[in-house]
């Protein structure tokens, strides 16, 4: 025991003012924020109760596999005579403009229309010139759609030097029924380019025109021999085995969101607000609702933490397929430090050489060939891989669900706790196949 005379002491002093300050702080701060990068990143809160077990050991209830209507069925007889001849204008990055092309075929075959090979028209935001030939391989597309619907290359020597009537389809508001809006261009016309409308009547599409879509879609589309054997080459640099993510938190699209994020570095926020334009952030409770119907992106550093709540060890390999200017990739690649990319990996020169296509062709062949895929947004290219993985039986397959990510954090959840919602959110939306398949073509298989 000190005596009374130690308590005189100049440092007995100070430590007698400061220790009381201390705890005030403490007691009277705020709490931190959910997305707080300590709190997310810290280690103790994933040593749990819960036996440690990978998501992907979890036994599964339910599958999407091919629905046998399509991949069964006998073929119809294409019809004798053409109604006219379709070109399908696509725009946008790769993965939006395959899924109008997927749209585009069953269209044809609705219409009796045959198909002039499609037009990929890029906005100049996306630095491309990519056409059709130079990402898929041309000859392998029209053999496989062979009975499903009719594609030429050319057209015929009568129409070959006019230019197609534009019948724009692309932003009709509700259900869009081409019978009734693009037929009767069609057959006056006889040579039309279209733009598939976002919102279509495909309750209306005949089982043939539904199996010519899917058939095409998913059957029928493969890289040319240049990007596979890129591909090829891509993926035989990975580390085996490894999981491929598809991570998305560019200014643009974080933008585009209306969401607002703490904790962001000053040139994040700086890029996000350059990328606004009109799209201001929803503030108040609509901001809150916003966040909790998951409308909002995963942060790198929120990805990073759901991945450890899943049990996916931090040393995993990860091929991160995602596109240039990921904001904040620091938060993820601090704790998963493994982490491989096309620039990494590829000649220097060959990387810097490449078009935005290419690259988004080159992360679709190693998402559909790596052991296990995780996406943190269900977009064009997630909607595509996990399909294709499917089709293939390669069901280590997930999306990373924002909506219970913001919903378990809205109530407060942090540490440990959230990390047990999001262990069992994930878990259920995997045991029951939730969101890893287009239904167009795809039925839900109980085991």
């Amino acid at each position: 025991m000190p005596s009374r005379a130690s308590w005189h002491h100049p440092l007995s002093r100070v430590l007698l003012i400061a220790i009381p300050l201390l705890l005030a702080i403490l007691i009277l701060s705020p709490s931190i924020p959910f997305s707080s990068n300590r709190l997310l990143r810290s280690p103790r809160f994933f040593s749990s109760a819960r036996s440690k077990e990978e998501i992907w050991s979890v036994t599964r209830l339910v599958e999407w596999r091919p629905c046998r209507w399509w991949t069964d069925r006998p073929l119809n007889t294409l019809p004798p005579k053409t109604n006219g001849f379709i070109r399908v204008d696509c725009y946008g990055g790769l993965n939006q403009m395959r899924r109008d092309l997927c749209d585009g075929i069953g269209i044809a075959r609705l219409l009796n229309a045959t198909l002039v090979l499609p037009k990929f028209e890029v906005a100049a935001y996306w630095n491309e010139s990519s056409g059709f030939a130079d990402v898929f391989d041309v000859d392998f597309f029209i053999q496989q759609t062979k009975g499903f619907v009719d594609i030429v290359k050319e057209l015929p020597k009568e129409i070959a030097g006019k230019e197609p009537f534009r019948v724009d389809c692309s932003k009709r508001k509700g259900l869009f029924d081409y019978v009734e809006g693009v037929l009767p261009a069609l057959l006056e016309h006889r040579f039309i380019s279209i733009t598939p409308a976002m919102s279509q009547r495909r309750d209306r599409y005949p089982s043939y025109a539904k199996a010519a879509l899917c058939q095409a879609c998913y059957n029928s589309l493969r890289l040319n021999k240049a990007l596979e054997k890129k591909g090829s080459e891509l993926l035989h640099a990975i580390p085996k085995p490894f999981l491929s993510l598809h991570l998305r938190f560019e200014p643009d699209m974080v933008a585009y969101s209306q969401c607002e994020y703490d904790a962001l570095s000053p040139s994040s926020l700086k890029a996000i607000e350059a990328a606004r334009g009109d799209r201001k952030p929803w503030t108040g409770d609509a901001a809150r609702l916003w966040r909790e119907r998951g409308k909002c992106p995963l942060t790198p550093n929120e990805t990073a933490f759901i991945l450890q709540a899943l049990d996916i060890p931090t040393n995993t390999t990860i091929y991160l397929a995602a596109g240039d200017g990921i904001l904040e990739l620091q938060g993820f690649t601090s704790v998963y430090t493994n982490v491989h990319t096309k620039s990494s990996l590829l000649n220097a020169d060959d990387f810097a050489a490449m078009h935005g296509n290419t690259k988004a062709a080159l992360d679709y062949y190693i998402s559909i060939n790596s052991e296990a895929y995780i996406a943190t947004y269900f977009g064009n290219m997630d909607k595509m891989v996990s399909a294709m993985r499917a089709l293939s039986g390669m069901y280590k397959t997930l999306v990373l669900s924002r909506k219970a990510f913001a919903s378990s954090t809205s109530k407060g959840l942090k540490g440990k706790e959230l990390a047990e919602a999001v262990w069992n959110a994930h878990k259920e939306d995997f045991v029951m196949g939730r969101g890893t398949a287009l239904p167009d073509c795809f039925c839900e298989i109980s085991l």
